[in-house]
């Protein structure tokens, strides 16, 4: 994982200007961003010792070190986080996981239970463990609804995105819902550089998905447990939804992803309508948001 923090500074010094953070611009430049000159003397380090670290020779940075390197390259809370787990292979070691073949029963029969909302229990790498009928007619109602049983047949939420053109028309905005995928992936590949499976799938979406290479080529990070989703599904129309991440406390490799709309809307009896399984064919006129209907 050294080149990969290498990439990562690289990448984050690329979409800096001299100017923008208060340095003289002065000859020619090869690629854009600022040199690593400038980036060391903007957190204070030499330059030697900032090489030596974007090279990968170096994995004893202190805090204080890449909090410094941080704030001169701007990075948010989760990029921050992100450089951490980058520079610390050894402590990265020491979180590595077995992995993750089934859900609790437990877990099983919660999401089962869930009712108004479509629930999804997922894996870090995003293999569907679990789900509600509402999550799996939401998201996957092309799929066996008892394919989570079984490892060779799993759905993995970021290869349907990618790879599966179901998937892929299921969101209308399809380019935002994929660098948000691959944003929250790198997060986790930078935490879990040992977790072969979850290589082995990046390395699979990087041959098979051209658009999946590029976006994972520009370092993107970011954890994304909450926000608005917005879904064009074939037997209910458009719908706008709310959505929530909630990381077990008691296993951080399991978590559960739950879709849900505003009381009294329209988006809430479609969904009603899906986990029933009763809505089997769009209805044009049915326009399904989010707010309340006037």
């Amino acid at each position: 994982m050294d080149t990969e923090l290498g990439d990562f500074l690289r990448t984050r010094r690329a979409r800096l200007l001299p100017e923008e953070v208060g340095l003289a611009s002065y000859g020619s430049r090869r690629v854009p961003g600022l040199r690593r000159e400038e980036l060391a003397q903007l957190a204070g380090v030499s330059v030697t010792y900032y090489t030596r670290l974007e090279q990968g020779q170096s994995q004893n940075a202190s805090d204080d070190v890449l909090d410094a390197i941080a704030r001169a390259l701007r990075l948010d809370d989760d990029e921050t986080a992100h450089l951490r787990d980058l520079a610390r292979p050894t402590r990265r070691r020491r979180r590595a996981q077995a992995r993750a073949e089934s859900a609790r029963t437990g877990l099983t029969q919660l999401v089962a239970a869930m009712d108004g909302v479509g629930a999804v229990a997922m894996d870090r790498r995003s293999d569907v463990l679990a789900w509600n009928a509402l999550g799996h007619q939401l998201l996957a109602g092309h799929y066996a609804v008892d394919s989570p049983r079984s490892a060779a047949e799993r759905p993995n939420l970021t290869r349907m995105l990618f790879l599966d053109p179901h998937t892929r028309e299921l969101y209308p905005n399809w380019g935002d819902e994929a660098k948000r995928s691959v944003a929250s992936l790198r997060l986790v590949a930078g935490r879990h550089p040992d977790d072969h499976h979850l290589a082995e799938l990046i390395g699979e979406l990087c041959i098979k998905s051209k658009e999946f290479a590029a976006l994972w080529a520009r370092h993107p990070v970011l954890n994304c447990t909450f926000g608005v989703k917005y879904f064009a599904h074939p037997q209910v129309g458009h719908l706008e939804l709310q959505f929530e991440v909630v990381q077990l406390p008691d296993d951080s490799a399991h978590r559960i992803l739950m879709y849900s709309a505003e009381p009294g809307t329209s988006a809430e009896a479609a969904l009603r309508l899906l986990g029933r399984g009763v809505a089997t064919v769009p209805i044009p006129e049915m326009v399904v948001r989010s707010h309340r209907d006037h």
